[in-house]
């Protein structure tokens, strides 16, 4: 009797780094310091973003964050949240270059406060130009495949599209859109923002998602701790069924037991 190869999962690749983990987690929202870490450490992940314009920087005395993260255990990847134009985006990457002695960036240029949906010209514009100073970036976008794949020819190091916008928790509204930018994409795609509960983030990673980044759904939830480790279970399984292979959609019903041997049912009437 032969056995089939067992199927063998490659680490997430990023900026020449390896991950085991392709789940991201932010730091917002969180109610205490004690909840945060209790997720960080039940989630798995090894990806930490900062929003770095969130940070009291001005009193060196002050305690923030990036204080009570392990920086040898996490990469910490800090973003440009709170950025409205190309300029602020770009002065906040440079700052938290000098801040964290790490060139990662996760680009966010988002000018509307009220739906938080990231500006497609000035992340572009913005990206363009920390990749010329030496940034790893990851950008934030709205699922638009053509986007998407403009980024990457200039080197972004991943694409990370919205499932829905920013803390909303609606899942993934963007479904068609993802499963396009993934089908092209030559870099990590990493679904990013909407995602309220760990079916979200495996559904995306069944389709091929190579990592998800979650923050409000955990931050908020009634026990942070046990729900990173529902979303780290959840991006596993959901990656784990992606290798499988899914069985073939049908139109009609089709028998799961043997149908050999099995007497034709009388039929009825005359």
């Amino acid at each position: 009797m032969t056995h089939p190869t067992p199927v063998r999962d490659e680490p997430l690749v990023i900026g020449g780094r390896k991950f085991r983990s392709r789940l991201m987690t932010g730091t917002g929202k969180h109610r205490s310091v004690d909840d945060l870490l209790a997720a960080v450490d039940a989630s798995g992940t090894e990806i930490i973003t900062v929003a770095i314009r969130r940070l009291n920087l001005d009193n060196p005395n002050e305690k923030t964050v990036l204080d009570h993260l392990d920086w040898q255990k996490y990469q910490i990847l800090p973003n440009t949240a709170g950025c409205r134009t190309v300029e602020e985006a770009l002065f906040t990457a440079r700052l938290a270059r000098e801040v964290t002695r790490s060139n990662w960036i996760k680009v966010e240029v988002i000018p509307d406060p009220k739906y938080l949906l990231p500006d497609p010209v000035g992340t572009f514009e913005a990206c363009k130009q920390l990749i010329k100073e030496g940034f790893v970036v990851l950008p934030y976008i709205h699922a638009d495949p053509v986007l998407a794949m403009k980024l990457e020819d200039i080197g972004c190091a991943t694409v990370m599209p919205l499932g829905s916008p920013i803390g909303s928790g609606q899942g993934v509204l963007t479904t068609e859109e993802i499963a396009i930018i993934i089908e092209r994409a030559g870099v990590p795609v990493v679904v990013d923002a909407g995602l309220g509960v760990p079916s979200d983030a495996s559904k995306v990673m069944e389709m091929g998602a190579d990592a998800v980044l979650v923050n409000t759904a955990i931050a908020q939830a009634r026990h942070p701790g046990l729900m990173g480790e529902a979303f780290k279970l959840g991006v596993e399984a959901g990656r784990r069924a992606y290798l499988a292979g899914r069985m073939t959609r049908k139109n009609y019903a089709a028998p799961s037991s043997p149908t050999e041997g099995v007497p034709a049912p009388a039929r009825v009437g005359g």
